[in-house]
Formats: C-alpha cells, sequence, structure tokens
C-alpha cells in the first residue's frame, strides 16, 4: 500500500490508458478513472475526503464558461455554409480561374479549403464538401488519384489551424488565455501552412506534369463570345483590389487614428490583413455592381462570377475575425454574428430549408454534447489527478529532460505525434494540454506559441495513416467501384483505400515541417500578438500619495481625509449662578429591574429650542435608507462622528410612545430626528484615533448610501 500511495499518479495515469485499451468512450473512461481513483485515494489516505467535495463546483463552473459558447455557434455556421452550397459555387468558379494551368485544380482545392476553414472551422464539412465535388472532377481529368486524395484531406484539415479554430477555442480554454491571442497567434501560420501545400502543388507540376493535367478547353464554361477566357478584366479588377489593400495596409496606422479619434503608432499584423482584404474586396464589389446595375460592358462573365462568389465568404471573415481582432467583439459575440450571417445568407440564395437545418442544428447539438461530456470526464480526472500531485510528477519528468525549452519542446512534439495515432485533438486537448500547460509556463515559454505549435501538431491527427478522421471522411465519399463519367462517358476506375494513406503521407511531412518552423522561430506566432504593457505599480502608488497630499490629505498625514472646516464660534450659554439648592442632589425614583422580556426605555434626546432641519442632501440619503427598510440602519442616538458632513442623531418611535428604543424600525414607527449638539465631545475625537473612527464614520456612509 505504501507503494501505491507514493507513486498514485503514475497508477492513475497508466490505470486510464487501460480505461481506452478497453474500448469504452473517451468521455466515460476519464469519468470513470476519476471516480475510481478518487474514492481509492480517499481509502489510502492520499487525499483527504474533501477533494470530491470540490467536484460539483468545478463541473459548474464549466456550464458556465462563456467562451465554449463559440463551439456551437462555429459548428451551426460551417454546416449551415456546407448545406447551403458555398463551398460548391467556390470550388466551381476558382476551378475556372485556375483551370488553364497545370495543378489548377489542385491549388483551386487548397484555395478553397482555406476560404471554408477561415469561415467554417470545421474539418468534416470542408472535406465532405470537396470530396463530394472536387474528386469526381479531378478523376474526370485524369489526375493522380493519390494527389487527389492527399490535397483534398490536407486541405479539408486547415481548418484546425486557421480562425476560427475550434481547436484553438480549446486549446485557449485549456491553457488559461483569450481565444483572441490564440487566433491572432494562429492566422499567419495557418496561411504559412497553406503556402507550402501551394508549393508542392507548383513542384509537382513542374517535374511531373502527368500528375497534374490542366482543364481541357472544352471544360471552362466561361468564355465571351469573341472565344476569349476573359483573364484581362479580372487581372485588372484584381490589381485595383491589390492596390487599395496595400494601399490602407500602409496607411493603417492613419486610419486607426482617424477611427479612434486620438494617435495609434503601431497596428498588428493581422489587423492589417483582415481589413486590408476587406477593403480590397469591397472596391471589387464595387466596381461589379456598377457594371452589372449600369450594364457597362466592363467586365466579363468570369470577372463578374468570380467577384460575386468571393463576396459572402470575405464577408463573413471580415464578420468574424476581422470583428474579434480588432477588439469590436469576443470570440463567443464573433461565432453568433457568423451563425446569424450564414442563415441569412442561405435563406437569401434559396439554398436552405428547414430540413436542412433541422440536420445543421442536430449535427451542431451532437458535437456540443460530445464536447460537454468530454469536459466533464476530463474535469474528474485531473481534480483528483492534481489532487494526487500528478501536475508535479508530470513536471519532474519533463523539466530533466536535456536541452532545456528546445529539449522540452521536441519530446512533447514527438510525443503529441505519436498519440494522435490513437487519439483526436478533443482527447488530446483535455487529456494531455492540461499536464503540459503548467510545465511549460514554468520553463517561460509563452503559452500563445505553445498552444499554436500544438494545434499545428495535433492538425496531423486527421492525417494519420490507418487512424486520421479526415480519411475516413474522404474514404466515405470517395467511389468504391468502377463507374461511367456523366460528361466524358468514361468508365473511371474506384479510388482505394491505400491511395488514400499515400496520397497524405507527403502532407503529414509537411506539416512537421511547420512545427520545426515555428519551434526555430516563434516570432511567427508572437509577432502578431499585442505588445504588453509595462506597469509600474510603486510609480502609479506614489502619483496617488501626491495627489492626496495636494488635496490637503491622505493616509499618513494629520487630516486623512482633507483640510478640516474652519471651527465655527461657540456663543457662552449664559448660566445662573449655583447656589446650594442646585448643588442638592434630588432623590430619583428605584429603577426596577430589567427582565429578560422587557428592555429598559431610554428617553429620546430633546432640546427647548426648535431644532435645525437637516440639508436636503441628508434628507435624500435618510429617504432612501428608509425605502429600504434596512433594519441596520436606524438605531436610536446614531452618531456619523468625526465626519465631514454633518452629523444627526435619529432613533426609533412607537406611535403615541415618547420613548425610543434601540431596536431595528418597523413599518408602523416613524423616524425621529434629534437636533445636533452645538460642540461635540472631547472625548469622541480623540486625535490618536482618529484616522481610524474617521475611516469606521466613511463605512458607515458608504453602508447607507448603497
Amino acid at each position: 500500500m505504501e507503494f501505491i500511495a507514493a507513486n498514485y499518479a503514475p497508477i492513475m495515469f497508466a490505470g486510464l490508458i487501460v480505461f481506452l485499451l478497453l474500448g469504452f468512450p473517451v468521455a466515460f473512461s476519464l469519468g470513470a478513472a476519476g471516480l475510481a481513483f478518487g474514492f481509492l485515494g480517499i481509502e489510502l489516505g492520499v487525499f483527504p475526503s474533501s477533494v470530491m467535495a470540490w467536484l460539483p463546483q468545478r463541473l459548474i463552473g464549466i456550464m458556465a464558461n462563456d467562451t465554449l459558447l463559440a463551439v456551437p455557434f462555429f459548428t451551426l455556421m460551417g454546416l449551415i455554409l456546407e448545406r447551403s452550397g458555398m463551398a460548391e459555387d467556390l470550388l466551381d468558379t476558382v476551378g475556372q480561374v485556375f483551370g488553364p494551368i497545370r495543378g489548377g485544380l489542385a491549388l483551386a482545392v487548397i484555395f478553397v479549403g482555406a476560404l471554408l476553414a477561415a469561415t467554417t472551422g470545421v474539418v468534416a464539412a470542408s472535406v465532405i464538401s470537396m470530396g463530394l465535388i472536387s474528386l469526381p472532377i479531378m478523376l474526370r481529368y485524369d489526375y493522380d488519384r493519390r494527389l487527389a486524395s492527399g490535397v483534398i484531406a490536407a486541405s479539408g484539415t486547415l481548418a484546425q489551424i486557421i480562425p476560427p479554430s475550434l481547436v484553438l477555442i480549446l486549446m485557449a480554454d485549456q491553457l488559461g488565455k483569450s481565444v483572441g491571442d490564440m487566433y491572432k497567434g494562429a492566422f499567419i501560420p495557418g496561411f504559412m501552412l497553406m503556402g507550402l501545400y501551394v508549393l508542392w502543388v507548383v513542384l509537382l507540376a513542374v517535374f511531373r506534369p502527368k500528375m497534374v493535367p490542366a482543364l481541357p478547353p472544352e471544360a471552362r464554361i466561361y468564355r465571351e463570345a469573341n472565344g476569349s477566357g476573359g483573364y484581362t478584366s479580372l487581372v485588372v479588377v484584381a490589381a485595383i483590389s491589390a492596390a487599395v489593400a496595400i494601399f490602407m495596409a500602409q496607411h493603417m496606422t492613419d486610419i486607426h487614428t482617424w477611427w479612434q479619434g486620438q494617435l495609434v503608432t503601431e497596428v498588428a499584423t493581422d489587423e492589417k490583413i483582415v481589413t486590408a482584404m476587406c477593403g480590397g474586396t469591397f472596391i471589387a464589389f464595387v466596381i461589379a455592381s456598377l457594371n452589372r446595375v449600369f450594364k457597362l460592358g466592363l467586365l466579363s462573365r468570369l470577372a463578374e462570377r468570380v467577384t460575386f462568389v468571393l463576396i459572402p465568404p470575405l464577408l463573413l471573415i471580415f464578420l468574424v475575425l476581422g470583428t474579434i481582432f480588432l477588439g469590436i467583439a469576443t470570440p463567443t459575440e464573433g461565432g453568433a454574428m457568423g451563425a446569424m450571417a450564414a442563415l441569412v445568407m442561405g435563406f437569401a440564395r434559396r439554398r436552405l430549408n428547414m430540413d436542412l437545418l433541422k440536420q445543421a442544428l442536430a449535427s451542431t447539438t451532437k458535437l456540443a454534447s460530445f464536447v460537454m461530456f468530454i469536459m466533464i470526464g476530463a474535469t474528474t480526472f485531473s481534480l483528483v489527478f492534481q489532487a494526487a500531485d500528478g501536475p508535479k510528477w508530470v513536471e519532474h519528468l519533463l523539466t530533466s529532460l536535456p536541452g532545456g525549452q528546445v529539449g522540452f519542446l521536441i519530446v512533447v512534439n514527438i510525443m503529441i505525434f505519436f498519440l494522435a495515432f490513437f487519439l483526436d485533438y478533443f482527447e488530446l486537448s483535455f487529456i494531455v494540454v492540461p499536464l503540459l500547460g503548467p510545465v511549460a509556463d514554468k520553463m517561460g515559454i509563452d503559452l500563445i506559441w505553445f498552444g499554436v505549435l500544438l494545434a499545428v501538431n495535433m492538425q496531423t491527427s486527421f492525417m494519420h495513416p490507418p487512424f486520421g478522421f479526415a480519411l475516413f471522411f474522404l474514404r466515405s465519399v470517395a467511389p468504391e467501384k468502377q463507374y461511367v463519367d456523366r460528361v466524358t462517358h468514361k468508365v473511371v476506375e474506384p479510388v482505394t483505400t491505400m491511395q488514400i494513406y499515400k496520397g497524405a503521407i507527403p502532407f503529414v511531412l509537411i506539416q512537421l515541417v511547420m512545427v520545426g518552423v515555428l519551434i526555430a522561430f516563434p516570432g511567427i506566432v508572437t509577432g502578431a500578438l499585442d505588445k504588453p504593457v509595462a506597469v509600474d505599480m510603486n510609480k502609479i502608488g506614489d502619483q496617488m500619495l501626491e495627489q492626496l497630499n495636494d488635496a490637503g490629505g491622505g493616509y499618513g498625514t494629520e487630516n486623512p481625509f482633507g483640510p478640516p472646516r474652519k471651527a465655527r464660534k461657540v456663543r457662552p450659554h449664559p448660566r445662573r449662578p449655583r447656589t446650594a439648592a442646585r448643588l442638592r442632589p434630588k432623590r430619583q425614583p428605584p429603577t426596577p429591574a430589567p427582565t429578560a422580556r422587557t428592555i429598559r426605555p431610554r428617553p429620546c434626546r430633546t432640546r427647548s429650542r426648535q431644532p435645525r432641519q437637516p440639508s436636503k442632501v441628508r434628507e435624500a440619503l435618510l429617504h432612501q435608507a428608509l425605502s429600504r427598510k434596512s433594519w441596520g440602519f436606524f438605531f436610536c442616538l446614531f452618531r456619523s462622528g468625526c465626519s465631514e458632513l454633518p452629523s444627526l442623531d435619529i432613533g426609533c418611535r412607537d406611535a403615541g410612545s415618547t420613548t425610543c428604543s434601540a431596536r431595528p424600525c418597523s413599518t408602523d414607527q416613524r423616524l425621529v430626528s434629534a437636533p445636533r449638539s452645538r460642540q461635540r465631545p472631547a472625548s469622541i475625537c480623540p486625535p490618536d484615533s482618529a484616522l481610524g473612527f474617521g475611516i469606521y464614520t466613511q463605512a458607515l456612509k458608504l453602508h447607507l448610501i448603497f
């Protein structure tokens, strides 16, 4: 038993692996392992029984997490766009643009995959849509089956790293960082990865042209009356848009200064890219709209088609990412706006009906429930694991690795790479990342950089043969048998599972190269983040003390609440000379002994002269306090003491009674205000306790007000 208690954390982790290998679902494996080892640890005395009492609060914290609301919002947006036919229009149009060059269809798939990733953030929707639309066309024109399968699967997985990604939301939640910062850090690496995919296709087009043939002339449907493709006007519109975007990027500080009304000296790179891209797209949309409304004939069919097809996804990109990067909306709010915009676009295009909407809502509910159950199980496991000092065990295990930060990152990424063969990104995010995050933080590694690095590595979990989910999605829509093409009337051979696996290997290697680039150059991630603002708390404290001292008061001075009021002159009250009769004490009647059930009456203080009426401010405060009916406010002879406001003695008196008691005022009692004394007794405000008594009376005022 002593051995089990001393090595409880590693035994618990091994027990979790056993649960997973037995084939239980991940959510229930995590919960069962946490509960079983939790009660066992209590019996063995590893940790106190109060540990399990913390579990309900942890589970309530999951349901109260506003950040996780972005998951169903972005999922619903992606599913609606996938069912409304936006992916089909994009692939058809972009394929016509790049069709005449070698590898044009593969390039179109990569670009459309990036656009879908930036608008949907859902891998399954992207892979299935492009597999249904692009794969038959690529097979029709003799693309290599391995390359066609690999480029579709890899382009779909761009949704894992390009914002708004579900992985980045979960990563930010587990690492305790902002989702907006995680999006900013992943923006440039995501498009760099897309660039590496494009580079691979270009190299194949140069050295293996038979693998990536161009579209034949009969397959190009957008032609002008004179037989030209209409690329001239498209290039002109693209050049004008690019010029506007470059101009906006170069003068982004001036634009922000004009917009915010104050001087802005620096703008983040991601904000420049998103804002400049939207500005250039808006100019192209204005040109195309004027050409269509006034029938100017300046643009070709291809140029007009490309402009109007690209507007919806780019509008969604600005609506989601632009508002997040500019600080206008949180990721949760951006996801809600994106989902609403997708609904409006779907109904406006007449591609969305109630049946498709119900399917999208059902799929979103299933995914959200799946995430919630995994989080409940992971929270249960992590609570018990932390109580057993599991993080210390992981820290000692990883900090002893040679090479410092670089060695730690290399070992962690190798471990993530192999775990991705068996676990998808949900399990990795909820099981492994909470164990690695604290260790990376203690080693001085930026957690945003660390999270983006792990997100790029987790992308390989969708591409791993034979367990990659993207490969399974593509297998479900790829042809399994021979079929006759409806356009060319040729017999097309099926796509085998081994061809899908072989096509995924080059793109997995490209993803690993990207991981190495991020380890070598962390500025790719951290350069896009906002610069931290250094705050000197000692300097701020000195400024506050200086301001208080300038006002005539401040803590540590004789007058902590400002300069004292000018003392009023007190006229001496004329007194009659004391006589022997007055000096003789009067006989008082005996006072009955108080019982446990009675309260000794106390006469209210009165004076013969007319009491001075309280000011309007004091009357308002008293009326506000009375309206709240707070029992702790009104007691007999309550005095505000050494305060700057004048004092007032108040009490509660029963109707028809001449005495007031120290009990709370009820509804059938009225407030009695006694006159202020002309001179305060010296015992109330001793000089050595003026500060403490002043703070006490100020607190009483705040209590009265609030």
